[in-house]
């Protein structure tokens, strides 16, 4: 008899395939290269990022505080702040769209002025690794490993630089920035930040928006050489480093400066960190299959 994956939740076939980036697309600082194979277990993953919607639920009924809200402040992209100039602390040497606005949280993605009030199916932003390890305690998940996203990501396409293939095509399929980074963005995709989280289309395991959108944390520490000594069977990321990875770029990804909406594509970031682009999606705690 056929189990069920539970609501929300899709079984990802085991096996093998070519992790890495096919094309020549990254930044060697990032590590997509070599291009290795991996052997995955099949796991059960969220089709969809964590909404506004489940993690309020988790907050009422564990009084959660999340690090941005500890901190008293997050990064907000310098056209999406609503709020009072004086809540602007600083902005982000070297990158000055990054606005640190006091009082932004999940709850306020934008500044004092927003709310998440006609958000609840757009993905919870502003929580640290920390606090997407602690969503998944309370709903007995756990983060995907850096592998098990890329795997689930591709959709079953080998090599492909995006979930449908290698072209980005005439209309918009992800969540990205179009016009001229930072100081103009047509909105040709319909979205100047977050889109709910089943706009465009699945990919062939059925996940949705693996690229473009926001930012997923994985549970693996960042290693830039870790492709060239990985492991093949279920590897989890080094055992050193402070940093954790994120995959799947977000609504500010543009070919100007960032081109990490691939699947390929990775990047890190320190596990107390926030921003309004960085959220995440979940694997099913328990074992799948034989």
């Amino acid at each position: 008899m056929t189990t069920r994956p539970p609501r929300g939740q899709v079984l990802v076939p085991g096996g093998s395939f070519a992790m890495g980036d096919h094309h020549g697309d990254g930044d060697p600082a990032d590590g997509e290269r070599p291009v290795h194979r991996v052997t995955l277990s099949s796991f059960l993953i969220d089709a969809t990022a964590v909404t506004n919607a489940a993690f309020a639920r988790f907050v009422k009924e564990t009084g959660y505080v999340t690090d941005a809200e500890r901190w008293g402040s997050s990064g907000v992209f310098h056209l999406a702040f609503t709020g009072d100039r004086s809540d602007v602390l600083s902005s982000v040497e070297g990158a000055p769209w990054w606005l640190a606005v006091r009082e932004a949280c999940w709850r306020r993605p934008e500044g004092p002025g927003s709310s998440i009030g006609d958000r609840a199916n757009h993905p919870v932003v502003h929580v640290s690794w920390n606090d997407a390890q602690a969503w998944c305690a309370w709903a007995g998940k756990r983060l995907p490993t850096e592998a098990e996203w890329e795997y689930a990501a591709r959709g079953g396409l080998a090599g492909a630089r995006f979930p449908w293939g290698d072209e980005l095509g005439r209309r918009w399929a992800l969540n990205i920035w179009q016009g001229r980074f930072p100081t103009e963005n047509t909105r040709e995709d319909g979205f100047l930040t977050t889109a709910p989280v089943k706009t465009y289309r699945p990919n062939g395991h059925g996940l949705w928006q693996t690229v473009g959108n926001v930012w997923e944390w994985c549970a693996d520490r960042f290693a830039a050489d870790w492709y060239a000594r990985s492991p093949e069977q279920d590897p989890v990321g080094p055992e050193e480093g402070d940093a954790r990875v994120m995959r799947g770029g977000s609504y500010l990804c543009h070919d100007s400066y960032c081109n990490r909406y691939r699947v390929a594509a990775r990047t890190s970031n320190t596990p107390e960190s926030s921003s309004g682009n960085l959220g995440f999606r979940c694997v099913g705690e328990q074992k799948v299959g034989p």
